[in-house]
């Protein structure tokens, strides 16, 4: 059990011990023995880290293949599934298994998420009871390969304007696909330019000559390793990254599939060619249908966190074993790169915002869980769900994305050779970005739903429609259907000072903290809701003055979204038992907070919410937490249970 303290500096500061083996346990969570099986599979397979840089991109694949249906024979793959399948029942495990499965190779990952995650996912959630006998079996052992055909060259985000067309033959009771012109091509399809047998294909729908809007089908793409008739695959080729994983481009001439090949969970056309569906309104129907494939922005969120803490864990080793110039005139030995303090201001803010970023990561996923498990299953919640998934997917994957920059850069040109990863790091987890929705894309739908306040209305409006239905409040009402404001004016209440907490609040004060970064959300707002309404008012196209705003919408999702990571730091740590892993934690929740602020610091300033003296003390409060964590680095690192194996910098780490 860690003891709280093992020294006292001169200014009567305690330093914290972290217990790593008790800190590992609070960040596993409850699924600990599915991380600690997937930790295991990595070890074992440990060698596809070599295979990535050493062998041919077909030999690569292959190996790829392999090890995905080897790890799907442990369970780990599958958890997600019905157990009456040869599933786990667990979608909240197989989640936690994804992400962990992000500290090795990520060809693999992403090989998982396309076969389990968007293929599976998809019969799972889109198909009912035929599919899931008919498919899910198979496809949960890797017998059964598969591809998520949504995504076109023409039309990228724009899921509802798919030009892929599926028309019913009543006569055949048959639906016939076709790819309608170059911009209706399936493109970046993974598993279809070798392994995939079937694809659930989105097309647009139509039945009697009338449309229906976009729907789902399975579609054979290939049958005894040749590629089906009717139906034209090449292969995207050599990527900046993910080689391992087989992406490609689809085109439908006129390929028929049975009535059944329909996944009629939200809608079906009878042998007689009616279209039926218990959700009168198209657009309704298919944010209803999209809603329920969210696992995978979920999964890409936590994969870039954990790709984050790979490249944080071998960059703090390395500092604290390079050294680097003289401290001081009259020693000899040079000083270690984590005791500089720019050294420390690059990493140590870093490592504290991937662990605000995990333990939001928990909280979007238990929200997945419980929706998709039928635990709290309503409108609401899953409204919730979707804009929570999409705002924490994207801050984790642009926080990956800078991680590996900066952490690649502290290890100077070691950081530059392959075998210390940094190479695959960046070039893999670069596409997490726009992989499963362009991340500025994302942050428009959390900006919509902060907007409707998550309105029955949510799934019916465009960004005109959004616009329109902002402007048909009052300003007062948008901001008063948030959250946000109760819990700030509540804030203000408990603080001393009344309009002046910002001032005299203890910037190690939580409820200080808290307080900004909410102020900081509702003004922007309320800003968003006036500069809407104004456009409006003065007769301008609801188009022209979205586009005129978006980053404003941009700016205020970002916002919104940093605030629930900060909550949930908050609630994580006061939820700890007293000690030093609480202490510690403390201190990264304060580092992470502050450092947040001060990023922002022109903004707050510019409101009113920051004095030049303020701010200086801001800055100064986050060197010294620097300070603080750098003892305590390694440990912090060291809990985020990353096999050794998975490092692979004998030259950075030891």
């Amino acid at each position: 059990m860690a003891t709280e303290n093992t020294a006292t500096d001169a200014s009567g500061y305690v330093q914290p011990e972290v217990d790593v083996r008790a800190l590992t346990e609070v960040l596993d969570g409850e699924y600990a023995d599915i991380r600690d099986l997937v930790r295991t599979n990595l070890v074992t397979y440990a060698s596809v880290l070599d295979d990535a840089e050493e062998l041919g991109v077909d030999s690569f694949r292959e190996r790829v293949r392999e090890l995905v249906v080897e790890m799907a024979a442990t369970g780990q793959t599958g958890m997600g599934f019905p157990s009456e399948y040869g599933g786990g029942g667990d979608i909240g495990a197989s989640i936690a298994a994804f992400e962990t499965l992000a500290f090795g190779d990520l060809s693999v990952l992403v090989k998982v998420g396309v076969q389990f995650g968007l293929f599976g996912g998809a019969i799972l959630h889109l198909g009912t009871e035929r599919h899931h006998e008919a498919y899910l079996p198979a496809l949960i052992t890797g017998q059964l390969m598969g591809c998520f055909a949504m995504t076109e060259t023409g039309h990228g985000s724009n899921v509802q304007a798919l030009g892929t067309l599926a028309r019913y033959d009543a006569d055949s009771q048959e639906f016939v696909i076709t790819t309608d012109g170059d911009g209706a091509r399936k493109d970046y399809i993974g598993n279809a330019a070798r392994h995939g047998e079937l694809a659930v294909v989105f097309a647009q729908l139509e039945v009697g000559g009338k449309s229906e809007g976009v729907h789902a089908f399975v579609v054979p793409i290939r049958a005894d390793g040749e590629v089906a008739p009717g139906v034209h695959i090449e292969d995207d080729g050599r990527k900046m990254g993910l080689n391992g994983v087989d992406n490609g481009r689809i085109r439908f001439d006129g390929v028929r599939v049975p009535r059944e090949a329909l996944l009629n969970r939200f809608a079906d056309v009878t042998t007689e060619g009616v279209y039926e569906s218990p959700i009168e309104n198209l657009d309704r129907r298919f944010f209803t249908m999209l809603g329920t494939l969210v696992q995978g922005r979920v999964s890409v969120g936590g994969a870039g966190v954990n790709a984050a803490k790979i490249a944080l864990a071998i960059a703090t080793k390395y500092a604290v074993r390079r050294r680097q110039f003289e401290a001081t005139s009259d020693t000899t030995e040079e000083q270690l790169l984590l005791d500089y303090g720019l050294h420390q201001r690059r990493l140590l803010p870093l490592i504290a915002r991937t662990y605000a970023l995990h333990f939001a990561q928990d909280v979007v996923r238990t929200q997945l869980h419980e929706v998709f498990s039928g635990i709290k299953d309503d409108a609401y919640a899953r409204r919730q769900l979707e804009s929570r998934a999409a705002g924490t997917k994207a801050l984790g994957t642009w926080h990956a994305t800078r991680v590996v920059q900066e952490c690649r850069e502290a290890c100077g040109g070691a950081g530059y050779l392959s075998v210390n990863r940094f190479a695959a790091l960046k070039a893999d987890s670069d596409i997490f970005t726009t992989f499963e929705g362009d991340n500025h894309v994302l942050l428009q739908l959390v900006a919509k739903g902060l907007l409707t306040h998550y309105a029955s209305e949510f799934e019916d409006l465009d960004q005109l429609g959004t616009v329109r239905y902002v402007t048909g409040l009052a300003v007062e009402t948008v901001i008063e259907k948030t959250s946000v404001h109760k819990l700030l004016e509540r804030v203000r209440d408990l603080l001393p000072g009344g309009d002046e907490w910002d001032q005299e609040a203890g910037l190690l004060d939580s409820e200080y903290q808290l307080a900004m970064l909410r102020y900081r959300e509702e003004h922007m707002l309320a800003g968003v809701a006036r500069r809407l309404k104004r456009g409006v008012d003065q007769k301008r196209s609801p188009g022209v003055v979205f586009s005129q705003v978006q980053d404003h919408v941009i700016a205020v999702a970002h916002a919104h979204v940093e605030r629930l990571v900060l909550e949930a730091f908050v609630d994580k740590v006061r939820a700890l038992p007293e000690g030093g892993n609480k202490v510690a934690l403390g201190l990264l929740c304060d580092l992470f907070a502050l450092s947040t602020i001060e990023a922002d610091r022109a903004w707050f300033m510019e409101h009113g919410r920051l004095t030049v003296q303020r701010s200086k003390a801001i800055s100064r409060e986050v060197n010294d937490l620097c300070r603080k964590v750098r003892p305590l680095a390694v440990d912090l690192v060291d809990a985020w249970g990353i096999p050794p194996e998975m490092l692979r910098a004998p030259d950075l780490v030891g």
